[in-house]
């Protein structure tokens, strides 16, 4: 039940932080603002593993994971967060926010083409939910 706990946890700071990035892009470029955050969560996280003890020589980390975990971040942390600064940039976060919401749907088709995932009808229920619900929401 733990993930359910931080899967809403993470809910809500994911509807909290398109507040502060408006208000924080109101006057600068959104790739220093990038770049900001970036700097800021690299060191916050390299403090948090050096106080928990979780870090493990990088050596130990193979090829693979290197490349699985920073075309990961280059997608999400580096390309689409910048995609979505310059969206938050120039809209309300009230519309920007459910359109990258979509990303549930890019995700399915990509796993179903690349990774086998099963359609099943829930799946497909359920997308259809998404869809709903940002239609809804844009429609204010």
């Amino acid at each position: 039940m733990n993930y359910f706990i931080f899967a809403l946890l993470a809910a809500l700071l994911f509807g909290l932080a398109p507040i502060f990035g408006k208000l924080g892009l109101e006057k600068i470029d959104p790739a220093l603002a990038l770049a900001i955050r970036s700097f800021v969560i690299s060191g916050i996280m390299l403090g948090w593993l050096l106080l928990n003890r979780e870090v493990i020589p990088l050596t130990q980390v193979s090829t693979t994971t290197w490349i699985f975990i920073a075309a990961e971040g280059i997608c999400a942390a580096l390309i689409g967060q910048l995609f979505y600064y310059y969206a938050l940039k120039g809209g309300q976060p009230s519309v920007v926010v459910p359109i990258v919401a979509t990303f549930p749907i890019f995700a399915f088709l990509i796993a179903t083409i690349f990774l086998g995932d099963k359609v099943t009808l829930v799946k497909v229920g359920g997308l259809l939910f998404v869809v709903l619900g940002i239609i809804l929401l844009s429609m204010s």
